[in-house]
């Protein structure tokens, strides 16, 4: 399997067998388009791909709308580059469409016709004669019932097009509805230090339904990284997503660092970097199988890879909740259920 990241866990029930860290392929879509994070080097972004599988990451997360499939393109070269034995497992997700103008807020679409258009699209880009994990990337806003389109995910799977199918940016409300129509197998919901909260009710209704949840953006678009400064946010490219976002700008910005500042010494203390101690802190909480770590070079992939080997003891948790309580920062419950001071 590799060194440095531990045991594997199965997402949900019946889910393939995953690294407790998967790479996210976010960054890797490039310029362009309205939720981009910047110019980024193809060339760099397989390489970091391909470090993180020689450090035994075994799947990678991506997404149709990320550059407007150019990030399904770049991993499908990088898994073309790998002997077939040693290619990750690929998820991947649907529902939300750039479009003519990738500059406008892409739109969130589930019908049925539409899913299976993007589905061949994304195994075309990727390379694949079947997707890993095939998620609904937003919830529908023309008015499909989210019944009709998890039927259609259940046909996908039973066609061997899809082989598990899981739902990002769900509420408990919705993941329900889609249950009654077919198991959910995972949940990626937004979940770090500072964005928190999956934690109040996402979180325990996936465990009790054995539910895998892979959360996303552990390290909060790099904030959590500690390679982020005032001045750092000063050479951001004009067309890069944390420009506007909100926990990118004031007031949450100032927050924000304060809690960077009050964390690195936790981690200091532990042998460890910002970046494991925060990947770590995700993956202590209870219903959260693995956690969704992007990079943008191999050395990024290293900065973050042995999170999971970082057990975090009651104490190290209350530390950082203290730490957490008196920045300000983010919203959230601040420690896991039974681990409560």
């Amino acid at each position: 399997m590799g060194s440095g990241i531990g045991a594997r866990r199965r997402l949900g029930r019946f889910g393939p067998e995953i690294s407790r860290v998967g790479f996210g392929a976010w960054a890797a879509g490039g310029a362009g388009w309205v939720f981009s994070l910047g110019h980024q080097d193809d060339a760099s972004s397989i390489a970091a791909i391909h470090q993180a599988v020689a450090a035994g990451v075994n799947w990678i997360d991506t997404a149709a709308v990320y550059g407007c499939g150019h990030s399904e393109e770049v991993v499908g070269r990088a898994l073309r580059q790998l002997p077939p034995s040693e290619r990750p497992l690929v998820f991947t997700k649907c529902g939300l469409q750039c479009q003519s103008d990738p500059h406008r807020t892409p739109r969130r679409d589930l019908r049925p016709s539409s899913i299976r258009a993007e589905l061949e699209d994304s195994l075309r880009r990727l390379g694949q004669d079947h997707i890993d994990l095939y998620q609904f990337h937003w919830p529908d806003r023309g008015g499909v019932p989210i019944e009709e389109s998890w039927g259609e995910m259940s046909r996908l799977i039973a066609a061997g097009k899809v082989r598990f199918c899981g739902l990002s940016n769900f509420s408990v409300e919705e993941a329900t509805r889609a249950a009654a129509i077919r198991p959910v197998d995972s949940l990626q919901p937004p979940f770090s230090l500072i964005e928190r909260g999956a934690g109040w009710e996402l979180l325990p209704w996936a465990e009790s339904q054995g539910c895998g949840v892979i959360v996303y953006s552990p390290l909060q678009s790099g904030l959590l990284s500690g390679a982020h400064d005032r001045a750092g946010r000063s050479r951001l490219g004009a067309d890069d997503l944390r420009r506007r976002d909100r926990h990118h700008v004031e007031p949450d910005y100032s927050r924000n660092l304060a809690l960077v500042d009050a964390l690195i010494p936790i981690a200091q203390g532990l042998g460890t970097n910002l970046a494991k101690l925060a990947v770590a802190w995700t993956l202590a909480w209870p219903g959260v199988t693995a956690a969704i770590v992007g990079a943008r070079s191999p050395d990024q992939v290293d900065g973050w890879v042995e999170a999971p080997e970082l057990v975090l003891d009651d104490a190290v948790m209350e530390q950082i909740a203290r730490a957490v309580s008196e920045s300000g920062s983010g919203e959230g419950p601040l420690l896991p259920p039974g681990r409560a001071a």
